[in-house]
């Protein structure tokens, strides 16, 4: 972390900005006015930013040795505002590169200061792998993070125990297995599951990311597809001539381009698994939190098949609220208005 200037401490301490001149003082009733000002509307300065830190110095000093000067330096330093942020946003862009780099896909790129990337994410967190080696350990130890890492959206409702994103991606695999004959003539049951045990296996490094962390699409993308990069090839690039980190990486692209059936049934799968888990914290809390806002990905789900589970879940939770005489929050069109057909409930 770079030291810091700001131009009370520069007063303090003169030589550490000023001109020997600057030491001498001030009228005594004009000085602590003028130091509240400047201290309160001024940027502190970092020292790499040295001439910037001399010129307002040598300026503030300047007025304190003159007390016409002092009288306009209120004036001075809010003229003067703009052209210093002007000129420490073009002398430090949030875009310029830094030598900093990580092998994510066998070549190396720079990185920006403040991007995101895996290499900051391991030193961050201390974590440490051993890379292309002809062993799947250290894959298997970096496995352990989706099982810490929790669910982001239950989070934020302030669930105590919130699911892992590895439980969720079990339960999804577990549910593609009940993939009924509808849908087996058609689809490769053995590839669903697969797909649903390995969609999820980029947040082990980037976190679960949600729509309201208001991080753009675009950036997700990217940082969750560096961070399969480095899983895949990285991790598992020499184990087994690499077969194994292409079959994963293959997975994963298809579900994130979710154009082949099956990608479709597993986007499917994945909201109703959040549906279920749903249902199942609000029944937890008694109705003490209404998880409603997650309704819409009702919406979304294409398939027949899935989407009657679904109507499921949602009648269960209808009829789970009217028990508790409340009425809870549904996404648009989402309350289900007649009982679903096979519903597996009692009769009401």
């Amino acid at each position: 972390m770079p030291s810091r200037l700001s131009i009370p401490s520069l007063v303090a301490n003169p030589s550490a900005g000023c001109a020997p001149a600057a030491r001498r003082r001030a009228p005594p009733r004009q000085i602590p006015g003028a130091l509240h000002l400047v201290g309160r509307q001024m940027p502190a300065f970092s020292a790499s930013q040295a001439p910037l830190r001399l010129v307002f110095s040598t300026a503030f000093c300047s007025s304190v040795r003159s007390p016409r000067l002092l009288r306009r330096l209120p004036t001075i330093t809010l003229l003067a505002l703009p052209v210093l942020a002007k000129t420490m946003s073009t002398s430090h862009p949030t875009n310029g590169h830094t030598t900093a780099t990580t092998q994510t896909n066998g070549s190396a790129a720079p990185l920006d200061d403040n991007r995101w990337s895996v290499a900051k994410v391991l030193e961050h967190e201390q974590l440490s792998f051993a890379e292309h080696t002809n062993s799947p350990v250290p894959f298997f130890h970096l496995l352990r993070l989706l099982k810490n890492t929790k669910r982001a959206g239950w989070c934020r409702f302030g669930i105590a125990h919130p699911e892992s994103v590895s439980d969720h991606m079990y339960r999804m695999a577990i549910i593609t297995m009940m993939m009924p004959d509808s849908l087996t003539d058609h689809l490769d049951i053995k590839k669903c599951a697969r797909m649903a045990l390995v969609h999820d296996m980029a947040e082990s490094l980037v976190g679960d990311i949600t729509p309201v962390d208001g991080v753009p699409k675009a950036e997700k993308n990217r940082r969750e597809t560096e961070a399969i990069d480095y899983i895949c090839y990285n991790l598992l690039g020499k184990f087994n001539g690499g077969v194994n980190g292409k079959d994963i990486r293959a997975l994963w692209q298809e579900y994130e381009d979710s154009v082949t059936p099956e990608s479709h049934f597993v986007h499917d799968v994945d909201k109703v698994e959040l549906i279920s888990q749903m249902v199942e914290y609000e029944r937890e809390y008694k109705g003490e939190k209404d998880l409603g806002e997650f309704t819409h990905v009702a919406s979304k789900i294409l398939s027949k098949e899935v989407r009657l589970w679904s109507e499921h879940l949602l009648w269960e939770r209808r009829v789970m609220w009217e028990e508790w005489g409340k009425e809870p929050k549904w996404a648009d069109d989402c309350r289900p208005k007649v009982r679903p057909a096979d519903y597996p409930g009692r009769e009401e």
